[in-house]
This record gives structure tokens, C-alpha cells and sequence, in this order.
């Protein structure tokens, strides 16, 4: 029997127009059909077919569609977030969720370096001043020297490491927040461990951020953390938006709590937008940091990797739900 795998993809912020990395993945085992929906009720009519789906992160696939899925042996998560998922639904239904975390670290640490020199360095600022015919250097005057500033990861996984060893080759001094990070891990990569939040955002020239989104994490950065932090210091977040509290930061831009920010993900995106009309010292880019040519690539062909897997009962790959066991159908 050839299986049916399902890739649910927006019809507003498509991702791909075209399935044909999966379908070459899974060529010998299964038809690949790729939906462009407004919501996850326009996948209600085929349910109860898919022996796999594939979702994108703008959509939502919650308990009540996950009920229907009566021949689906994985949920995969075209992506490194999984909050779009409900994964204990999926849990109690038998059908691992898995996701995709080694697509796009480079991609990620890349993104966040570039807005942290663009906010260093005043490029906006500059930017605008030669766009309205001027050509004045002293637009950037409090430009300070990258070396010998004090860099903060807060999360240390592979894009926080990544950021890291960036950040360090620039001559930051990379100091780090990550409880859940093993002992002596700061030394294998040369940088400085922080054992309290608080303690990172008060020494702090720039933070970045690069923590999951879970209720933990939810509003990690909040008013009291703003103003904790340096009127110099800079704030980056190529995570999740929901971590960085976005009435906070506006505050914190307004009475100028610290010195600019630079956010490539919003609490409600696309909602905020106000934000880079409002003040200049905010740099918003559109979600992309993830985004290269080579990691869509390696996130579409490894998420269907794991479907293929799944659905030839080989292994279960990434999983997050503690479903260890393929489902027999």
C-alpha cells in the first residue's frame, strides 16, 4: 500500500510552492500532496488518509484535528519550534512529533551577528542620513568598538554556541546563561559562564537570545529584565518572539532603558511593526533568520527523511513528545 503524506503549508506566507525534494525522499513509499490552507479545518477532509504530515510554523494542529488522525504513524514539525503542535494530544494518540533542529544554525548565528554590527555600528541611522542627501560621519558618533565588549547568550545550544564562537572570533568577551547546559561546557568553547540571568544583562554590551519558547521561557525578558540592562546595551532576539514581552520593549525604547534592539521575531507578528516606524535605534526583519537557499533544502529533505523512516518502521528521529515507538497502522 502506498501511503499518503500531507505537507500543510499557509495560504497567506507560503513557504514552498512545490513538494518535490519530499517527494524524491519518498518516492518508494508514499504520494506526497502539498495543501495550502488558511487554517487546519481545511485539512479536515483528509485526515483520516494521511499516514504523515508535514506542518510549516504558521499554522496550528491542535487535539481536536490530531484526533482524526487515525493512520498517521508521525507528525513532523518543518522547523525547530514546536509550539504550533499539540504534542501531548499526539502523545496520548500514540503519534510521535518530531522536529527539525540542525537546519539553519549557521543561518540563525549569521542573522544574529549582522543585526548586532548593524546596531553597533549605526547602519540604519547612517543609512537614513545618506538617504535624505546628507553625509555626516557624526550620525554615528557613539559607534564604541566591538572588541573588548561584553557579548550574552542567553542559551546556549547549537545556535547559541554558534553565535558564540562568532561573536568571540569579533572580539567580544561571550559570557553565557543556559541552567540547563553541563557543567564545564564553557570550557571546551573558551567563553564565560553566568550563573543568573540577571547577572548576564546587568554586565552585558549586547544580549542575544536563543532559548526554545516553552512557559519557561515565555516573557524571559520582560520590564524588570529591560531595566536591568545597560542604557548602552543592545537587545537581539532571532528566537521566538513571545520570549521578549513586546509592550516591554516599547517601553524600554521610549524612556530609553537601553540603547536600541534589533528583533527578528515579535510577540504577535506581524503585528509591531510600529516599532522600526517609532524609533530608529529598532531594526525588525521578517522572520528570516532561518532562511538560506541550502537550509530550506536541508529542512524540507530531513523532515521527510524522518517521515520515510517512520513510515518504514525503521526509527523515529527528533522526536519531542516521548513517543517512542512507531504507530502501527
Amino acid at each position: 500500500m502506498t501511503h499518503e503524506v500531507f505537507v500543510l503549508d499557509s495560504a497567506q506566507v507560503p513557504h514552498a510552492h512545490e513538494v518535490k525534494l519530499e517527494e524524491e525522499v519518498l518516492q518508494d513509499c508514499a504520494t506526497v500532496k502539498l495543501l495550502h490552507v488558511n487554517d487546519e479545518g481545511d485539512f479536515a477532509p483528509y485526515c483520516e488518509r494521511a499516514a504523515a504530515v508535514i506542518i510549516w510554523h504558521q499554522l496550528d494542529l491542535t487535539a481536536a484535528t490530531i484526533s482524526r488522525l487515525s493512520q498517521a504513524r508521525v507528525i513532523v514539525r518543518n522547523g525547530v519550534g514546536f509550539e504550533n503542535v499539540d504534542i501531548e494530544a499526539a502523545a496520548a494518540q500514540g503519534i510521535p512529533v518530531s522536529n527539525v533542529p540542525d537546519y539553519g544554525t549557521e543561518e540563525v548565528a549569521d542573522h544574529a551577528i549582522a543585526l548586532c554590527l548593524a546596531l553597533n555600528r549605526q547602519l540604519r541611522q547612517l543609512m537614513e542620513d545618506v538617504g535624505r542627501g546628507d553625509w555626516r560621519w557624526q550620525i554615528a558618533s557613539s559607534t564604541r568598538r566591538t572588541r573588548g565588549q561584553v557579548f550574552g547568550v542567553v542559551g546556549c545550544g547549537r545556535i547559541g554556541t554558534a553565535t558564540a564562537l562568532r561573536a568571540k572570533a569579533l572580539g567580544y568577551q561571550v559570557h553565557f546563561y543556559d541552567p540547563y547546559v553541563s557543567s564545564g561546557y564553557e570550557k571546551s568553547i573558551g567563553v564565560e559562564r553566568v550563573d543568573r540571568l540577571d547577572d548576564l544583562l546587568r554586565e552585558a554590551d549586547v544580549i542575544s537570545i536563543h532559548v526554545p519558547l516553552t512557559e519557561e521561557t515565555c516573557h524571559l525578558i520582560d520590564v524588570r529584565e529591560l531595566k536591568l540592562m545597560k542604557p548602552t546595551a543592545y537587545l537581539v532576539n532571532t528566537a521566538r518572539g513571545p520570549v521578549v514581552a513586546h509592550a516591554a520593549i516599547e517601553r524600554a525604547l521610549a524612556e530609553k532603558w537601553i540603547a536600541g534592539c534589533a528583533l527578528d521575531v515579535l510577540e504577535n507578528e506581524p503585528c509591531g511593526l510600529e516599532l522600526f516606524t517609532r524609533f530608529s535605534n529598532c531594526l525588525l526583519t521578517p522572520h528570516s533568520a532561518f532562511y538560506s537557499q541550502e537550509s530550506i533544502e536541508d529542512m524540507r529533505r530531513s523532515s521527510a527523511q524522518i517521515v520515510r523512516e517512520a513510515l518504514l518502521h525503521k526509527r523515529l528521529m527528533n522526536v519531542v513528545n516521548g513517543v517512542r515507538e512507531p504507530v502501527s497502522v
